[in-house]
């Protein structure tokens, strides 16, 4: 899911992950969502966004989050 609708581009919103090569940022939908949007608000402001959008940035977000942690003892 996340590989065909984040792309990440250098010479595009300063290599940010985006959504499907169109210049909003996944940090876009998240920051929306975290203002309170609701999908159906996004995607009424956004048209050319689908659900499937949305999903793989939140998608995007948890596999970035996922990594290991080490402690020293």
């Amino acid at each position: 899911m996340v590989s065909n609708r984040i792309t990440i581009d250098p010479s595009q919103c300063n290599g940010r992950p985006c959504i499907r090569g169109m210049r909003i940022r996944v940090q876009d939908i998240l920051e929306l969502l975290v203002s309170g949007a609701s999908n159906e608000e996004i995607l009424e402001e956004y048209p050319y966004l689908e659900l499937d959008d949305i999903k793989a940035a939140l998608h995007y977000a948890a596999v970035q989050l996922d990594h290991p942690v080490l402690f020293v003892a």
